[in-house]
Parts: C-alpha cells; structure tokens; sequence
C-alpha cells in the first residue's frame, strides 16, 4: 500500500495541483486579452502558445492517470509500464518552459543594450534545459517499464539542476540590470524596486518546484515523488509569464502620483525644461510635465537607444 501511495498517489497529488494552477492560468490568460489588447501581435501569440501547450500538457496528465486507475483497474501489471502519454507530455511541459524562458531572456537583451557576454550565457542556459528535457523524453518513448526509464535517472538530475541554475540566473541579472537603471527620481526608483521583487518571486517559484525535483529524484528514486513538482513546473512557468504580463498596469498605476511629492522641496526659483510658470498676486505657481521629464532622464542614461526599464513595463 506504501508503495501505491508514492506512486500513484504522488501522480495523483501532482494532477490535482496542476489542474489547479490551470485553472488559475485560464484566469489569466482572459484577463490578459481583455485587459491588453493593444499588445504586439508577437506576444499574444507567444501567450496564445503557451496557454495551448498548457492545455495540452493538462489534458495528456489527467488522460494519463484515468488510464492507471480506471482503464487499468484491477491491472496491477499496468502500474509498472510507463504509459505513453506520460512520455509525451514531457515535450509540452518542455517547450512551455523554452517558450517563457526565451521571453525573460529576451527582456534581459533588451534591458542590457543587448549585452552578448550577459546574454549568450542565459541562451546556453535554456538552450541546455530543452535539449537535455526533449532528449530524455526521445529515449523514453522506447522504454517498456518505469525501471527502465530509471536508467536515465542521471539526466533527469541534469535536466532539474540546469532548469534551477537557468531561473536563478534569469533573476540575478535582471535585478542586477534593474538595479543599476536607478535614475534617482522617487517615481522610477519605486517602480523599478517592484521589478526586482516581482523578478525575484517569478524565478524563485519555478527554481524550486526544479530543486524539489532534484532532490526528489535521488532521495526517492524508484517514486514518483518526483512527478508530483514536475507536473506543476509548467504551470509555474505559465502563470509567472501570465503574471510579469497582466501586472503591468497595476504597477503603473502604483507609481501614479507618487513624482508630484518628491518635488516639494524644490526651489520656486528653479525651472526645469518643459515647466510652465504662471504669475499670480504673490505666488507663483508651476506646473511641470513629468512624463517630460523622466523621458529626458532615461534618454540621458541609455542613450534614446536602448529600452529602459520603465518603459519595458
């Protein structure tokens, strides 16, 4: 019975978790569309196919346990085959994390001024994790039993530690770009501290549902503990991308207002570009663009070229 609970019933856990991060996902996406619908057509499509790989992926896992526990039922020889549906849901799982990462990836050449010595590390990163996660699902289609998928047990170790090693890198360095994109100005400064602490949750989340794997893996290698956390990876990685997107706005509007009290103490006498002064009866009362003039200062630092963080949100 100790062995149906870590096996079946860790496969089970595992799909009911996933359904409900699916559901969260669903959410998003239709948040997104109704919300966002004058993004570039490049990024509804790069959501509209991670939402499908989503599906998919949801559709093969709850397929896949319908079958051991009610097509198989009475079957205790079925437990020990590796049904295929389990091998192929591992290629959508696997390009929902190419599809997200790529995205954060992206982002980092953006914000870097398209820094190839920040970036090309992060592409070998990714890059690897596919690779490596395509490969062993390959070799698995072949397979005819779940000790025989165990062979590969030293490239799944490889595949989970690559994928932790590439979300904790994709964190680092954009909190490191973000970090020193600080202009000064209340409003920016604000701004970009929620970047960093929304960059550091989204890879947080997804490097260790990819360190639980690990460590399932060699802790409990004949289990499928393991399948428990990589089932729900994709939707981690799915919902951190539906999640940097549809927080655009709220983190805009968090920031609203907040210029106009950092420029109390300015001196009346001093008159920045664009400002309109108007003389009254013993005062004088100034108005300053803003929008203005934190472009002015983005221009100054990255040059009118290179995205700024700002204005990548």
């Amino acid at each position: 019975m100790a062995a149906l609970d870590s096996s079946m019933g860790a496969m089970l856990i595992g799909v009911i978790l996933a359904g409900i991060m699916y559901g969260v996902t669903c959410s998003q996406v239709f948040y997104y569309f109704t919300h966002y619908p004058r993004d570039h057509w490049a990024t509804k499509l790069l959501v509209t196919a991670v939402w499908l790989c989503d599906t998919t992926h949801q559709g093969l896992i709850s397929y896949t346990i319908y079958w051991y526990l009610v097509t198989q039922y009475g079957n205790p020889e079925a437990l020990g085959i590796p049904e295929k549906s389990i091998i192929i849901e591992v290629f959508f799982s696997s390009f929902i994390g190419l599809f997200v990462q790529s995205f954060f990836t992206l982002r980092i050449w953006r914000l870097s001024g398209k820094a190839r010595m920040i970036v090309i590390p992060v592409i070998l990163l990714v890059g690897g994790e596919f690779i490596l996660t395509t490969a062993y699902a390959i070799m698995s289609l072949s397979l005819d039993t779940f000790e025989e998928v165990n062979r590969y047990e030293d490239l799944s170790i490889a595949v989970n530690s690559i994928a932790a090693a590439g979300d904790i890198v994709i964190a680092a360095i954009l909190c490191v770009i973000l970090h020193k994109s600080r202009t000064g100005f209340r409003k920016s400064n604000i701004l970009i501290n929620k970047l960093m602490i929304f960059a550091v949750n989204t890879g947080a989340l997804t490097s260790i549902c990819a360190t639980l794997t690990f460590i399932s893996v060699l802790a409990s290698p004949n289990t499928f503990i393991y399948i428990t956390f990589f089932f729900f990876m994709g939707r981690l990685y799915a919902n951190s991308l539906m999640a940097t997107l549809n927080a655009r706005n709220s983190i805009r509007d968090g920031t609203a207002g907040d210029t106009t009290w950092s420029l109390q103490d300015m001196q009346p006498s001093v008159m920045p570009a664009g400002s309109i002064a108007t003389r009254r009866t013993g005062d004088i009362a100034i108005r300053i663009d803003t929008t203005s003039h934190s472009k002015h200062d983005v221009e100054s630092q990255y040059g009118g070229t290179t995205k700024s963080p700002i204005e990548e949100v």
